[in-house]
């Protein structure tokens, strides 16, 4: 006859085992959750539990990777935005080779669809915040906002000048053109070939050839004597 076992006798249920991963690869990992988190749910769901539940990992597995939250979101913003406006800075060439300001723009245009297609998880975390986005994820985004701004402002006022006509106010049109380029960014993030490049840099083309118009070539492209 067997001996009936008390509950102190039963072998307990182990948790489920988080393998151990080198410390940088475990951040990696868990900047990739909070990232696909962020783009699924929003910043609203994003929590140390909701990253530690996807992750299939436990909480202190999160907290001994980084201190807080805000902590993880802010280096995954910094993560995000070194690779996104590293390659956006790197679309306005050096003001003192800029020959051609609308050919640029239009070019530009092209340049930066193709990196919406190529990362947009990236730029949907960048682009599309809501109200919900903490204070700091909105005062970063907007410091790298202000940088690429100031970078397009020495671009047109290194700009040649136009041959007639006052100088555009090269702080005005940078304004203006940022804010249209984050317009239609956010519009291809949501509805995909609503307007496609090629069509928006038609337009972009004869907004700006009005500021600086293409030089009169002469009838049969000969020298004018």
């Amino acid at each position: 006859m067997s001996t009936p076992t008390s509950p102190t006798d039963r072998p307990r249920r182990r948790r489920p085992y988080t393998p151990r991963v080198p410390i940088t690869e475990r951040r990696e990992q868990l900047l990739d959750v909070a990232l696909d988190l962020i783009v699924s749910d929003g910043y609203g769901r994003i929590s140390i539990d909701a990253i530690a539940k996807r992750a299939q990992v436990a909480r202190s597995v999160v907290y001994g990777a980084f201190s807080d939250l805000e902590a993880l979101l802010l280096t995954l913003l910094d993560r995000q935005q070194e690779r996104a406006f590293t390659r956006l800075l790197a679309t306005v060439p050096d003001p003192l080779r800029t020959s051609d300001p609308v050919g640029f723009a239009c070019g530009a245009v092209h340049r930066m669809a193709a990196m919406l297609r190529e990362d947009p998880d990236t730029w949907r975390l960048i682009l599309l915040t809501p109200a919900t986005t903490p204070p700091v994820v909105h005062a970063r985004i907007e410091a790298d906002r202000e940088r690429f701004r100031r970078r397009v402002t020495a671009w047109i006022e290194s700009a040649p000048a136009a041959a007639a006509g006052p100088a555009p106010d090269a702080e005005v049109l940078a304004h203006a053109l940022i804010a249209a380029a984050e317009h239609f960014a956010r519009l291809a993030l949501t509805s995909p070939g609503a307007i496609d490049a090629t069509r928006l840099a038609g337009q972009l083309r004869l907004l700006l050839g009005a500021i600086w118009p293409a030089p009169a070539e002469p009838v049969g492209g000969a020298p004018r004597a």
